[in-house]
This record gives structure tokens, C-alpha cells and sequence, in this order.
């Protein structure tokens, strides 16, 4: 089944020659080819296709395969490393890692200490979203070993081969490749509907809404109600898995759903179930939401409970990776946004405090809070050093804060209470409040130092809340739990809602403290935690929708495409943006604004030439992207790198304005 698998991809990839071309030279042992590839490009422009069809010609050519998809790598490297580890130890392995994007924060300890160490005659391919950091492309060492494609559209010859063997009528074909402008996944999803799910009237675009046209053609008629209710359940959940599918759909049989999932073309497979292509998610999930709110929020609920009870019961290795998908759910909420930063930047991972790192932990803590914090950090350190978590950076290793969530059983240990102010300051509350009863415990989130972000939404602070709150649902007999913030005035506002202000403010050494806490006895954790969902909004259906950063891009990109045809223009996702939200004239205005922002361009240096190049090739006429570089008389490669400099600056631009309140 692998091979005719293999071979339908063979017969059915288009383009990707230069790609395939190189890849092949490395797998002959070509002695000038590179050993690292790195592919990238916007969402649905055929990463993951190509790479699929690297494999394929790599397990053809008799090389041992290692296959990772970045949503999925671990934060640690040491996990990256041992899931990779034939890439280190066996001759000749073929390295995949898709979705890079995901782990970007791996790539300068890849280039640094991993990639120096692989074994002979290896390979490696890297495909995801964003280019590589300019040091590795600059680098003499790795500029002869490293070779870096971004993938573009498909020429209209490419588009039109893929569409004729898929036997869409000519009719409409014509149609779909006036306006989807050589978008390899509008293209795919077409080519996979067929002819037969379209009416002669249907108008073609790549946008969001002519995805969601190209999915109802692709999925027809959804056989019943229960399919429905997977694919909606599959548009929320991190990945769904069939035992996840039988647990949020209780007396359905599943199987036939989960293998129904499996068979549509926008869903891709992992070790850990099936996810839809990012633009079908933000597709489906956008729809139902519309369509049927209440039952959007219910899949929700249904999904989160289902975390909960994995999170009370799973071995504790699975803890982590159940904590991210719970807060997956809710990373559109108000509370998470005022509470997390989800940075990739100056990634981390924790460990367990060894003995080895009593000393820099020390020194941070007297470097952040003074010479009082830190004899106390010596103190808990002493006394629970499990519950310590030190953090490094990936890329290099080093210690750059750590975090100590104690467990403190009932009744109060005097000797803590007369050493520790804070915590004397957590007992009294409970004392006041609701006594704690033996048996039960109180955890206290006693100390989160990060010098470089000392108590600031940080990849630190978001490790350490999802370690907490796993604890907190795994705990048993945890009466309260409390959090401390220096800053309390700030950190009350970030807070409110979930977490409630004793109004206790203990001293230790030079500084007072604020104590944040949630009796578990009155508020348990499912209900803490659902406080997230109520707290998210659905967009207002009456104005545009959010839309992610790359998203936007896609969209500033095709409406400069369609920027000489007023109605293909009309159907594009920028309008559908808040730059437009608010004008009488939307195609008039946004197209003066467009062509606006190009010519702002020139009020930097930098972009003098990028607007030159954008203007040539959008707004003067110019046939193709060939004749527009012969017109300003510059070779071709040179004037797409000045494009591609002003795309980026464009974008940019554009996006400050989308995110600017309206007024």
C-alpha cells in the first residue's frame, strides 16, 4: 500500500523541478551538493507536499527515513534529540522535519550542536513558514552545505496541468485559475472536488471564502450528522485522535468517522492523531462559530473536560503535552492573552533543580530580589527541592531562571511560618477564610525569577502557570492555591477573574509582595478552568474577524494581484480585513490605500528600490513579473529580491494599521 501510495504522489506532484533536482543530487552522493535543505514559504503553498514527495524519493533510493513534524517536538532539545537519534547514529538517514515554524526556537542549537554531529552520508530537510536566520545563509562554513528555497506560487502552465488531469471542466477551470492566482492549496482542494460539485455560476477566488466553497465542494454532502459533529470536533482539538472522537461523541461508533477524517485531503496524520491544514482549521472552525455558536462552545467544553480527566489520570509523561492542548482550546481568551505572552522567542525548557545549579539559582535570586529572598530560596531548596523547575535556554543551555511551586500540608509547619513571611502571610489567609483541614495541602507558587523579564508575561511565566494548574488538577486534597507578585497592582489587573487579591502584602528584606489566591474547595479546577472559555470571545459577526499575522500577509499579497481588476479585487480576504471596515467605497478606498502604502515605501531609504519593484509589477501594466524586472532594467533574480523586501515592509506596514483601534 506505501508504494502505490508512493507512486500516486509521484504521478500526481507538479513542479518543484530545481527542489527535486538538488534533493536528487545529494541522495547520488554528489560531492557539490548540500546536506541541508530548507524549505519555506506562506501557509498551503506545498511544503508538506513537497516534502512528502522527498520521502518518497529517498525511501525509493533505499535510505532510512526519520520523519518529525515541528507542532509536535517537544520544548527539550534532549527529546528532539532522542526522537531523531538514528539521524546521529546510522549512515545515510534522511531527516524530515516539517511545520518547522513550530519549533523555530531549535534552529540556532540545530545549526550549533546538533546538525555538527550527524552521522555519515545524512541528510536533512527543513520545511516551515519562516526563513532561516541570515547567519547560517552567511556563514562560510555552511553556505556550500545549506541550501535555501522559498517556494512560490505555480505558473499558470503548473496550474493548468494539475487541473486538466483532474478532469476539472474547462468552463470552470478557466475560472479557477484566473482568480486563485497558482495557490497550490486552492488548486489541490479544487482539483480533489471535481467538476461535479460546482455550478456554472460559481466564482473563484483564493480567499477564505472561496476555501470554504472549495471544502463543502471537497467534503459534499457530510454523509450524517455524526460526521458533521467529527469534523467540528477535529476543527478544535489540538489533534484528534479516534479514542479522543469516541470520548467527546459518546454512543457514536467512531471508527467509520475517524477513517472518514483520515481520507480528506486536508487533513494531515501524526503520531498523536489527525489535524486539518492550518487554513482548513481557521476555515471550519470560522464557519461553525458562525453557524452554529452554542454548538462551537458545547465541542469546547466537551474537549476540555475530556483534558481534564487525561490530565487527573494520564502517566505523568503525558501531563505536559495534555496541558497544551487544553490551553490550545483557549488561546483566543482574554484572560490567556492578558496572562501569556505565546513568545517562540528565547525558548526554554525546564528541569528539575539539580545540585549543580544551587549556586547560579542563588545568585539570581539575590540579583532580582535581594540577599533575604535568596537565603529563603536556600531555605525551600533545602526543604522541597522537588518542587524547583530551572529553566534553560534551548539554543545554548544556559540557566536563566527558575520557578519553586511548594505543596505545604496541613496543619502549618511553625519553623516555615516564622522563616517565611510570604508563606506565614498564605496560612493566615486560610485561617481567616476557611481553615485547611488535615490531610489537605495548600500550594503556594512561591518564586518565578527570570532576570531578563523578572515577572513579566514570558515563555517562564507560561511554562510555570500550565505546570501549576496540571498540578493543581492532578492534586488531591489541595485546598488552596496561591501566586506572588511584586508587582501586585499590575499582576491584580492580569488576574481578575482568576485569581483573587487577599489583599495580604508580606515583606521580605526590601520589598513587599502581593498574595493572589482560589479556594479549591469552592471553585474546583474544571470549573476555574472553564472561566477561559466564558472568557473568549467570538468574533462580531457585524465587522471583520480576527485574522492571524500570516494570514494577513497572504491576503496584502493576492490583493496586489488582483490590484488592476476591480472585481476579482472585490473578492479578495483584505477585504474582509479592518483596513476596510469602515469605508463607503471599499474596493475604491483600500485600492488607493494599497497603492498609498506602496509609494510610502520611498520615505525609507530602504525601501526606495522595493517600491520601485512593486510598482513596476502591480500598477504600471506590466504582463508578467519578467517584464516589469525588464522595464526598470534589472536582472530578474535582483528584482525579486527587491519585491520580496517589499512585501515584508508593506506587510508590516499594513499590519500596524490593522491592529490600530478603530477610532
Amino acid at each position: 500500500m506505501g508504494e502505490r501510495l508512493s507512486r500516486a504522489r509521484v504521478q500526481a506532484f507538479i513542479g518543484r523541478d530545481e527542489q527535486l533536482a538538488r534533493f536528487g543530487e545529494a541522495l547520488d552522493r554528489d560531492p557539490q551538493a548540500p546536506f541541508a535543505f530548507y524549505v519555506y514559504g506562506p501557509g498551503g503553498i506545498g511544503k508538506s507536499t513537497l516534502l512528502r514527495r522527498l520521502a518518497d524519493h529517498a525511501r525509493a533510493a533505499g535510505r532510512p527515513l526519520v520523519e518529525l513534524d515541528g507542532r509536535f517536538v517537544s520544548r527539550d532539545p534532549a527529546d528532539f534529540e532522542q526522537a531523531a537519534r538514528p539521524f546521529l547514529d546510522a549512515a545515510g538517514t534522511v531527516l524530515f522535519v516539517d511545520s518547522f515554524e513550530h519549533c523555530q526556537w531549535l534552529e540556532s542549537w540545530l545549526w550549533h550542536h546538533f546538525l555538527p554531529r550527524a552521522a555519515d552520508d545524512t541528510l536533512v530537510v527543513l520545511s516551515g513558514r519562516r526563513a532561516p536566520q541570515p547567519q547560517w545563509t552567511a556563514d562560510p562554513a555552511w553556505s556550500r552545505l545549506l541550501h535555501v528555497s522559498e517556494l512560490e506560487a505555480f505558473s499558470e502552465e503548473q496550474a493548468r496541468n494539475l487541473l486538466t488531469a483532474a478532469q476539472i471542466r474547462p468552463e470552470i477551470r478557466d475560472r479557477v485559475l484566473r482568480f486563485a492566482g497558482g495557490n497550490p492549496l486552492a488548486l489541490s482542494l479544487a482539483a480533489a472536488a471535481g467538476s461535479g460539485g460546482f455550478d456554472n455560476q460559481e466564482v473563484w477566488a483564493p480567499t477564505a471564502d472561496v476555501l470554504r466553497t472549495l471544502l463543502a465542494g471537497l467534503i459534499g454532502e457530510v454523509p450524517t450528522a455524526a460526521h458533521r459533529r467529527a469534523l467540528e470536533v477535529a476543527a478544535q482539538a489540538h489533534s484528534t485522535s479516534e479514542e479522543l472522537l469516541a470520548s467527546v461523541l459518546p454512543g457514536e461508533d467512531v471508527h467509520p468517522l475517524f477513517s472518514w477524517l483520515r481520507d480528506l485531503p486536508f487533513m494531515e496524520s501524526t503520531h498523536r492523531g489527525l489535524y486539518p491544514h492550518d487554513a482548513a482549521r481557521e476555515t471550519l472552525a470560522a464557519d461553525l462559530r458562525w453557524r452554529a455558536p452554542n454548538a462551537f462552545e458545547s465541542i469546547r467544553r466537551r474537549l476540555a473536560d475530556e483534558y481534564l480527566r487525561i490530565l487527573r489520570e494520564a502517566p505523568q509523561e503525558r501531563v505536559w503535552t495534555v496541558t497544551d492542548d487544553l490551553f490550545y482550546l483557549f488561546r483566543e481568551g482574554e484572560t490567556l492573552a492578558r496572562l501569556r505572552s505565546w513568545s517562540r522567542e528565547e525558548e526554554v525548557h525546564d528541569r528539575p533543580l539539580h545540585q549543580d545549579d544551587i549556586d547560579v539559582v542563588l545568585r539570581m535570586a539575590e540579583e532580582t530580589e535581594g540577599p533575604a529572598s535568596a537565603e529563603l530560596v536556600r531555605y525551600w531548596a533545602q526543604r522541597q527541592p522537588e518542587a524547583f523547575s530551572v529553566y534553560r535556554l534551548v539554543d545554548t543551555g544556559r540557566v536563566v531562571a527558575f520557578t519553586a511551586r511548594l505543596a505545604l500540608p496541613a496543619p502549618a509547619d511553625p519553623q516555615d511560618v516564622a522563616t517565611d513571611p510570604v508563606v506565614a502571610a498564605a496560612w493566615q489567609y486560610t485561617e481567616a477564610i476557611a481553615p485547611v483541614s488535615p490531610g489537605e495541602h495548600i500550594g503556594v507558587s512561591r518564586f518565578s525569577i527570570y532576570p531578563e523579564h523578572y515577572q513579566v508575561p514570558s515563555r517562564v511565566t507560561d511554562l510555570s502557570s500550565s505546570r501549576a494548574q496540571a498540578e493543581a488538577a492532578r492534586a488531591r486534597g489541595r485546598a488552596f492555591g496561591f501566586a506572588v507578585f511584586r508587582d501586585a497592582e499590575t499582576w491584580g489587573a492580569r488576574v481578575k477573574g482568576t485569581l483573587e487579591d487577599t489583599g495580604a502584602r508580606p515583606r521580605v528584606g526590601e520589598y513587599t509582595y502581593g498574595l493572589f489566591g482560589v479556594d479549591w474547595r469552592h471553585l474546583p479546577v474544571e470549573a476555574w478552568l472553564m472561566n477561559f472559555i466564558s472568557a473568549t470571545k467570538a468574533p462580531v459577526l457585524a465587522s471583520p474577524p480576527p485574522v492571524s499575522r500570516s494570514a494577513f500577509d497572504q491576503a496584502v499579497r493576492e490583493a496586489l494581484a488582483h490590484w488592476r481588476d476591480p472585481g476579482a479585487f472585490a473578492a479578495c480576504a483584505l477585504m474582509r480585513t479592518r483596513l476596510a471596515a469602515d469605508f463607503s467605497d471599499p474596493v475604491g478606498e483600500l485600492r488607493d490605500l494599497l497603492h498609498q502604502a506602496v509609494e510610502d515605501l520611498a520615505g525609507d531609504p530602504r525601501g526606495v528600490r522595493a517600491r520601485d519593484a512593486l510598482a513596476a509589477g502591480h500598477f504600471t501594466g506590466a504582463p508578467t513579473q519578467e517584464a516589469a524586472a525588464r522595464r526598470l532594467g534589472l536582472p530578474y533574480g535582483t528584482y525579486r529580491r527587491h519585491v520580496r523586501q517589499g512585501l515584508d515592509l508593506l506587510c508590516e506596514a499594513l499590519w500596524q494599521r490593522e491592529l490600530e483601534e478603530p477610532g
